[in-house]
């Protein structure tokens, strides 16, 4: 029958004899004792192992990670889909930019990405813009570049409020005035146009200072109306001034834009006189 050694753990006993004095010998072997830590740090590398190796799983499931262009691939499958496209298939889209099945499948998974100068004739094919293609960026397409303004005529002259004022004939000023600057052609100018550089807010927020206007000097008064933008001099003022006409009757006003102005509404005496209207505005940005 088994024994405890001194610590209480069992204990074996051998007995054998010896063969020269005929002696029994008996030795106590101890059992040996598993430790109570052994699991735990069997299950600890047990979790590193799954953290490292080991794919997270989740209801069961591998969790898999998204293509690398898959947003790619979503722009490219719904441009393939818009009616009117000319690529529908796998087929034609190899075919259009001149790659193997595999690589144009690829595209269409988001695995890959075509380089620049295919995703250019790919972005052309499907009638949309590289940038939208490549980023998912939409280009506002508000200028037309097929109608560009024609620049047709004389360079116009700009000259100072003090000679926009001045009582000469329009001919008489232009050629005395003193030009440091001229303006692109406008041909709403006439022969006689000239232009002027906005000074002070009074007609803010539309025109504001250094803005370039063109008028035109030879509008007849009858042909202006009220809302008419204007160039008006009055005797005992050594500027013109610029405002706009409101007719009222047979009385006329000017009036400024700028809301806040505080003059409001300025009646136009027997003393002032129109020199002409305003028909552009040219801004440097």
């Amino acid at each position: 029958m088994p024994r405890a050694n001194a610590a209480g753990d069992p204990a074996i006993e051998i007995a054998f004899s010896n063969a020269s004095t005929g002696d029994v010998i008996i030795m106590h072997n101890s059992l040996l004792k598993v430790e109570d830590n052994i699991l735990p740090k069997i299950e600890l590398v047990q979790l590193k192992i799954k953290d490292k190796i080991l794919p997270c799983v989740e209801n069961g499931k591998p969790k898999m990670s998204e293509p690398k262009y898959l947003d790619f691939s979503l722009r490219l499958k719904e441009l393939m889909e818009q009616d009117g496209s000319s690529i529908k298939t796998v087929n034609q889209l190899k075919d259009a930019i001149g790659v193997t099945y595999e690589m144009a499948r690829r595209y269409t998974l988001g695995q890959a990405k075509p380089r620049e100068e295919k995703l250019k004739t790919l972005a052309d094919a499907l009638n949309t813009d590289i940038s939208y293609l490549d980023h998912g960026i939409s280009l506002d397409n508000n200028v037309d570049i097929n109608k560009k303004i024609a620049l047709e005529g004389r360079p116009v002259p700009v000259i100072s409020w003090v000679a926009a004022g001045s009582f000469g004939p329009i001919e008489t000023v232009l050629k005395d005035a003193e030009i440091d600057e001229h303006l692109p052609p406008n041909k709403d100018c006439g022969k006689n146009g000239y232009g002027l550089i906005v000074t002070g807010y009074s007609m803010s927020p539309k025109f504001e200072p250094e803005d370039r206007i063109y008028v035109n000097p030879d509008i007849q008064t009858f042909d202006l109306k009220t809302n008419d933008l204007v160039i008006v001099a009055c005797a005992g003022d050594t500027e013109a001034t610029f405002k706009k006409l409101i007719i009222e009757g047979s009385e006329k006003y000017l009036e400024p834009l700028n809301p806040n102005w505080p003059d409001k509404i300025i009646k136009l005496t027997e003393g002032c006189r129109l020199v002409g209207k305003v028909v552009g505005l040219y801004r440097k940005i």
